[in-house]
């Protein structure tokens, strides 16, 4: 049974949240404050985390920020905040999707089975192989979730390595930034092209870093990105 950590300091909402999840199948366990979340995580195998932003001892930004830097499991945002900047915000620190609230339940549960679908099944929809995928010098692990040039290591994120992969799959493809925010993050376009740009600035950076006389990823100018032959 898939377990789910809801973290939401209203009691009267967390305990509807565990209810409704409760009924769906799955296991949930409660935190009240970010603090709490931050201790209950290393303890117990989570599939998934609902993660409020107002929360009392550590925030939400500061909850998403941590869990970031130490697990790989997907985190949606429930939020009040309905504004661009702040959604753009948090895909940029992690979050894997966002609800505003008030939310509808059924809204909830599909965005939940589409998390958990996708991370049961890391390549659906990516048209991957399943064994490694190599480029050039590169290397693409599919146990690891990272990449290698000549043997070392790349240190790439979750979001990198999709895009990465995604990209070498399709060599010869110019994806668009519109693209690629559908492919990897799942969810509908915003408009904006900070969050694809900078997890590509990110991603350029590693690669070079390791090889700085090959360029991997060109840009077409005016319409995206592909690899560089």
């Amino acid at each position: 049974m898939q377990k789910i950590l809801v973290v939401e300091d209203d009691m009267h909402i967390n305990e509807m949240l565990c209810e409704l999840l409760g009924h769906k199948g799955y296991a949930t366990a409660a935190a009240y404050s970010g603090t709490e979340a931050l201790l209950m995580l290393p303890h117990d195998k989570y599939a998934l985390v609902l993660l409020d932003l107002m929360l009392p001892g550590k925030t939400g930004e500061e909850v998403l920020q941590e869990v970031r830097l130490t697990h790989d499991i997907p985190v949606i945002v429930l939020t009040a905040k309905m504004d661009k900047e702040t959604t753009v915000d948090l895909l940029q620190r992690g979050a894997d999707d966002y609800l505003t609230k008030p939310f509808d339940n059924n809204e909830l549960l599909a965005r939940i089975a589409v998390q958990l679908r996708r991370v049961a099944t890391p390549g659906l929809g990516l048209g991957a192989a399943d064994s490694n995928l190599g480029y050039k010098d590169m290397t693409l692990d599919m146990d690891s979730h990272d990449a290698f040039i000549n043997g070392t290591k790349a240190g790439l994120s979750k979001r990198e390595f999709e895009i990465l992969k995604l990209m070498v799959t399709h060599p010869q493809k110019v994806f668009t930034k519109n693209n690629l925010y559908e492919s990897v993050w799942g969810d509908e376009f915003f408009g904006t092209d900070n969050t694809v740009n900078m997890h590509i600035s990110r991603l350029r950076a590693k690669l070079n870093a390791l090889n700085p006389q090959t360029e991997y990823i060109k840009t077409v100018w005016g319409i995206g990105f592909k690899m560089e032959d």
